[in-house]
């Protein structure tokens, strides 16, 4: 065990455990329901591209890169436990934003409203990654981020059965009735009348955000030292370099994450996209984000079984990274629900790539813990880039190929950062494969 669970009794442990999970269910649930809500401001917002509605995932994703850095040295003042708060604090606010202005369904400023949900959750994850992954030996990270996996797929799913039930129920009678209202007003009225749907949902997320806050501040989360709890397996090399960009495996580590991120938001959010390609109805495609995620919850279930006892956390990665070549391809076969059910089993493939990579990058930093994860957040702007290359392209040529041609590079990368990368600059001596 680290020095970061032997000061822990083993109830301080579980209560951590708790905490933890319960702020992966709240930015999964707020996350995930980026999927429907592109299909929401389309209509809500009148656009005519769907290049235009995945500005959604772009604003809220590009969030992690501008914020991750600062982040970081916010929590070097706060500490991980306040810093969870704030990162609260500021996405309540961002949700009362986006709320507000889509009722007015002024797109720029709900786009905003989702920058600073982004913003928050970039606070957020920066500190609650490293904390799961320091919390107990860095060598079974993986089993114990598959648990806030299953916490955050569990939100995943219900967030776009909820805004099913409470925005998007009926949704294809209405696109019909906007494409025949007789004249502008009556269809200005008509999305005035379904973008208002949004705003209760909205303001009772911001309050149980904000009192999540509060929650945290008084919990009895013990304040972790990254520096003390993630030197081991270093050598002490941490001690002798002078910049976090000195560690290769990181920075490949980073570029992992960018284009992991970016291929989970396209099998979760894009596919209600890719499903009304082959001419599925709004009111069934408005609930395919939660198949992926279910898929992935799966895959979550799986990890916690089998990582580190049956399996390291770079080989589940390994296996993780072919089972997406292999769903991208058989998608790309294909057609109508078929191809969209091994979209949705990209799920599957993804899920045990964030629990591997991230404590497979940060492993060995010490002092460069912080900053090492910030770049990793970072990373998750791939989910801004990604999805929107695919929104971009899908109109001009065959969108299944388009699919494909982005996701197996991505996945190929994955691989040999699970049988290589990782490994970069550490030495054999310090792989967790050696320490598992």
């Amino acid at each position: 065990m680290t020095s970061a669970t032997t000061a822990a009794s083993p109830a301080g442990y579980r209560s951590s455990i708790v905490i933890i999970g319960v702020l992966f269910f709240i930015f999964g649930f707020v996350t995930w329901i980026n999927g429907p809500l592109i299909g929401f401001v389309k209509l809500a917002f009148d656009l005519d591209t769907d290049a235009k509605a995945f500005l959604v995932t772009f604003a809220f994703y590009m969030a992690y890169f501008f914020l991750a850095l600062p982040s970081s040295l916010i929590l070097e003042r706060t500490g991980m436990k306040k810093g969870m708060a704030l990162g609260l604090g500021v996405m309540a606010a961002g949700t009362v934003v986006f709320g507000t202005f889509a009722t007015m369904r002024n797109y720029p400023a709900c786009l905003a409203g989702l920058f600073v949900i982004g913003s928050g959750l970039s606070i957020l994850q920066t500190a609650s990654n490293p904390y799961i992954s320091i919390l107990g030996p860095i060598e079974s990270a993986a089993a114990r981020i598959s648990i806030m996996g299953i916490c955050n797929k569990v939100a995943g799913i219900l967030s776009p059965i909820v805004m099913g039930v409470l925005v998007m129920k009926d949704v294809g009678q209405l696109e019909a009735k906007v494409a025949a209202a007789p004249t502008p007003e009556i269809k200005h009225q008509l999305l005035d009348q379904f973008a208002a749907q949004i705003y209760w949902p909205y303001m009772v997320m911001a309050l149980i955000l904000a009192g999540l806050a509060v929650w945290i501040l008084r919990s009895p989360l013990p304040e972790l030292k990254s520096s003390v709890a993630n030197a081991a397996g270093s050598g002490g090399a941490e001690d002798r370099r002078s910049s976090v960009l000195q560690f290769p495996h990181l920075l490949l580590g980073v570029v992992c994450i960018f284009l992991y991120v970016g291929v989970e938001v396209l099998a979760a959010d894009a596919i209600g996209t890719y499903g009304k390609s082959f001419g599925i109805p709004s009111e069934e495609t408005t609930y395919f984000t939660a198949f992926t995620l279910a898929a992935m919850l799966l895959g979550y279930l799986i990890g916690l079984a089998t990582i580190p006892k049956y399996l390291s956390q770079e080989r589940g990665l390994a296996i993780s990274a072919v089972l997406g070549i292999v769903f991208s391809v058989a998608a790309y076969l294909t057609k109508g629900y078929v191809s969209v059910g091994f979209v949705a089993a990209l799920g599957l493939a993804n899920a045990l790539m964030w629990p591997a990579i991230f404590p497979l990058a940060i492993a060995g930093l010490g002092r460069f813990t912080e900053k090492g994860s910030a770049l990793l957040i970072m990373g998750i702007a791939g989910g801004a880039i990604i999805p929107r290359v695919f929104a971009v392209y899908k109109d001009a040529y065959d969108f299944q190929l388009v699919f494909l041609a982005i996701a197996a590079p991505c996945y190929l990368y994955i691989l040999f950062y699970s049988l290589k990368g990782h490994a970069v600059g550490r030495g054999p001596a310090r792989s967790t494969a050696a320490l598992a």
